[in-house]
């Protein structure tokens, strides 16, 4: 064996040892077992870790197999020469809830969840070319969108807003604006700007009618007056003149990407705007092409997501299948096609995977 393929030979062990562990770990967040561990603070027998964590002993004992050999916990010898087990500290600051933004324990949870979702639709579409529906990603839509919802309650108000236009759009939501979120959800992030600023207006627009609804349902009860939710597909906004030149700021938050026509949603936005408004669109911060992204750090991981979820979704009824790495080069140009000329790309500090591309309209 040459040494070209002794080394993709410890390249497949790697990818093989790598992605079984993707799986146990995903097990071991949803049973809280790393924040089990983290809590202990000391080496613990298997005996001991199920009796804090209420889980059976034998599947903990191989789930402690796997995270020992890959080097996720370390073991020592107990007291009775029984093997114990520890979560270092700094392990633990990228495993559990605790760990806040930096934890990335959570993202294990994504592959298998799409696996178990879309895996045969997938496979099927390599074949067929057809997208696959929403509907078949119901635990996986509820997955991200608590990631995102996560992320808007720690980082939207404190860090986003007062980052943009040199913090003028802080000022003026301040003052009073007129604001649209573009693919809303349940709301979170539109209900968290009303209330941080309430001389604003804001309107949520989403295809999503059970989503809507539970946005429009917590503003009614947390006493929204600024508040409101559309049921709006954003790809027929722009023949709707009740919504031409409303409003001063639109921003979608990782909602373009898996639209099936991409360029009539920001069509739409532009639409919506009025003179001297701007956009904000929060997206995937990558090249267009992939040689691009040869030395991205979550390039296989994110373009696997993509495989499996954005780019079947945006592939529905006849779409353009853009998918999560669809790219800065791809997304510039998807924008000025639909109007907008000045455009900016920034990178922003809190979050290093994504871009912020934010687009003026002249006045």
């Amino acid at each position: 064996m040459n040494d070209k393929m002794d080394a993709f030979s410890k390249k497949m062990a790697d990818i093989l040892n790598h992605g079984a562990l993707n799986l146990a770990m995903a097990l071991g967040y949803r049973h809280r077992l790393f924040d089990v561990l983290e809590d202990l603070g000391r080496p613990a027998t298997v005996s001991e870790i199920a009796g804090a964590s209420g889980l059976n002993a034998r599947y903990l004992r191989e789930w402690l197999g796997v995270m020992a050999t890959g080097r996720i916990v370390e073991i020592s010898p107990g007291p009775d020469g029984e093997e114990a087990y520890l979560l270092p500290p700094d392990h633990a600051a990228f495993l559990t809830r605790k760990a806040g933004r930096d934890d990335l324990g959570v993202y294990t949870q994504e592959i298998p969840l799409l696996a178990s979702s879309a895996l045969e639709p997938v496979d099927r579409g390599f074949k067929t070319g057809e997208g696959v529906p929403f509907a078949c990603y119901p635990d996986f839509q509820r997955f991200m969108a608590e990631l995102a919802n996560a992320g808007h309650r720690h980082l939207l108000v404190e860090r986003f807003i007062p980052a943009v236009d040199k913090g003028r759009l802080q000022e003026r939501l301040e003052e009073g604006i007129r604001v649209c979120d573009l693919g809303c959800g349940e709301g979170v992030a539109l209900n968290l700007m009303a209330r941080a600023f309430p001389r604003s207006r804001f309107v949520g627009i989403d295809i999503d009618e059970q989503a809507v609804e539970t946005g429009r349902a917590e503003a009614r009860e947390t006493g929204l007056e600024n508040a409101e939710f559309r049921v709006v597909d954003a790809a027929g906004i722009e023949g709707m003149e009740e919504l031409t030149d409303r409003f001063d700021w639109v921003w979608a938050f990782d909602a373009v990407h898996d639209q099936t026509r991409p360029l009539e949603a920001h069509r739409g936005v532009r639409h919506m705007l009025a003179p001297g408004g701007m956009f904000s669109m929060v997206d995937i911060d990558a090249a267009s092409d992939h040689a691009g992204n040869l030395d991205h750090p979550m390039g296989p991981f994110l373009y696997t997501v993509s495989l499996m979820h954005c780019m079947p979704v945006g592939l529905n009824d006849g779409g353009m299948g853009l998918g999560m790495m669809w790219g800065r080069e791809r997304a510039e140009a998807l924008l000025r096609e639909a109007g907008f000329e000045e455009i900016e790309m920034e990178e922003m500090a809190h979050d290093p995977f994504n871009l912020h591309f934010l687009c003026r309209v002249r006045e």
